[in-house]
C-alpha cells in the first residue's frame, strides 16, 4: 500500500512538472491549435499536452508494475505507444481520418489479439449464454475503437475531456478495488493522478490542450480497463461501463443521430455538441465544463447503484438514466431546436387536460 501511495504522488508530482516543458516542446515544433469557427478559444494555444499524461503514466507504472493475472500489462503498454504516436503526428501534421482510425485499428488489435484482451462471452440475465466465438476480437476492438473516439469528441473546452475521464476513472478503480482486481485499480488510480497533475495547466483559463496525444490516450485506456473490469460477465454488468461513460457515449450516439436527422454525413463537424448547446443557452465556459462534470459524476453515481441493485432494480436504473439522457438531449437542441418528442408528448397531455377542466 505504501509503494501504491508513493508511486501516486511521483506521479502526480511528474505530471507537473513535465507538462511546462511539453508545452514548449509543442510550441516549438509547430504542434498549435489555430481559432476556427468550431473552436471556442480565440488564440493559437500549444497542444500535445497528452503526451505529458502518458510520460508521468509510465513513470508511475513502471515504478509500481502492477501485477496482471491475464499477463497482458505490456501489450496495453505497446497499444497506448502507438496511440501517442497517432496523436502526436495528428496534432502535429492533421493525419487523414483513415490514417487515425489505422493506428486507432493498430493498437486496439494489440491489445485484443497479443494481450487477449476479450469479451468472449456474456450470461443473459435470466438463463443462458451467448458466445461470441470468432465475433469476440472484433466487437472488442470496435468497442476499444468506438469509446476513443467518443472521448475524443467531448474534447472541446478547457479542462472537460480531463475531467470527465478523471471522473470515469475514479468510478472504474473504485468499483475494480471493491471486486478485488488490484490491477485495473492501481492502473486506473496512475492515470487518474496523471490527469489531474496536468488539468493543474489545463483547466479554463487553459495553458494547454491535450490534443489527439491526450484524447486518444485517455479514450483508450478507459476502454481497456472498463473491459478488463467488467468483462465476461453478466448481460446486466456489462452494461456498467456504458452508464460510467455516459457522457461521452450520449454526445457521441446524439451526434450521429443529428447529423442524419439533419442530413449530413457522419464524418462532417459541426459545432452542436453537449458543450456547444450549454454554451449557447447562456452557461459560461467554466459553468458548462462544472455542469458536464455534475452530469457525468450523475453517471458514475448511477454505475455504482446499477452494479448493486437486483436484476428487476437494475431494469428500473437503467429505464430512469435513459429517460433522464432523453429529457436533457431535448431541453438543450442536442439534436436539433424541433427535436422535442417526450417534452411536447407530456405538453400537449398537459394542455388537453387543462382544456378538459
Amino acid at each position: 500500500m505504501l509503494l501504491i501511495i508513493l508511486t501516486l504522488i511521483v506521479t502526480f508530482l511528474s505530471a507537473l512538472y513535465l507538462t511546462p516543458y511539453v508545452k514548449k516542446f509543442a510550441i516549438a515544433i509547430g504542434a498549435t491549435d489555430k481559432p476556427n469557427y468550431r473552436k471556442v478559444h480565440q488564440k493559437i494555444m500549444p497542444r500535445m499536452g497528452g503526451l505529458a499524461i502518458f510520460l508521468a503514466f509510465l513513470i508511475g507504472f513502471v515504478i509500481s508494475r502492477p501485477e496482471d493475472t491475464q499477463a497482458s500489462s505490456w501489450w496495453i503498454i505497446v497499444g497506448a505507444f502507438i496511440i501517442i504516436l497517432t496523436g502526436a503526428f495528428d496534432d502535429r501534421f492533421e493525419l487523414s481520418p483513415k490514417l487515425k482510425l489505422a493506428g486507432q485499428i493498430s493498437a486496439a488489435a494489440i491489445v485484443v489479439i497479443l494481450g487477449n484482451v476479450q469479451v468472449n462471452f456474456i450470461n443473459l440475465p435470466f438463463g443462458g449464454t451467448v458466445e461470441f466465438g470468432y465475433f469476440s476480437i472484433p466487437l472488442t476492438i470496435i468497442w476499444i475503437i468506438a469509446i476513443t473516439n467518443a472521448i475524443n469528441l467531448i474534447d472541446g473546452l478547457d479542462g472537460l475531456a480531463a475531467g470527465v475521464s478523471s471522473i470515469a476513472l475514479i468510478t472504474i478503480s473504485g468499483m475494480a478495488f471493491i471486486k478485488g482486481d488490484f490491477f485495473v485499480a492501481t492502473v486506473g488510480a496512475i492515470l487518474l493522478v496523471s490527469i489531474l497533475g496536468f488539468l493543474r495547466y489545463n483547466f479554463h483559463p487553459a495553458q494547454i490542450f491535450m490534443g489527439d496525444t491526450g484524447a486518444l490516450f485517455l479514450g483508450f485506456m478507459i476502454s481497456v480497463l472498463s473491459l478488463m473490469g467488467f468483462k465476461n460477465v453478466t448481460l446486466i454488468s456489462l452494461v456498467i461501463p456504458i452508464i460510467i461513460l455516459g457522457v461521452p457515449i450520449s454526445d457521441t450516439i446524439f451526434a450521429i443521430i443529428r447529423r442524419l436527422v439533419n442530413k449530413q454525413p457522419l464524418s462532417a463537424p459541426d459545432k452542436s455538441h453537449l458543450h456547444h448547446c450549454l454554451l449557447r443557452l447562456g452557461f459560461s465556459h467554466q459553468q458548462t465544463v462544472l455542469i458536464i462534470y455534475a452530469l457525468a459524476s450523475l453517471f458514475g453515481l448511477a454505475a455504482l447503484i446499477f452494479s448493486m441493485s437486483t436484476q428487476w432494480g437494475a431494469i428500473i436504473v437503467i429505464t430512469i438514466v435513459l429517460l433522464a439522457v432523453e429529457l436533457i438531449v431535448e431541453a438543450i437542441g442536442l439534436v436539433n431546436k424541433d427535436y422535442k418528442p417526450i417534452i411536447n408528448f407530456v405538453r400537449s397531455k398537459w394542455n388537453m387536460q387543462e382544456r378538459n377542466e
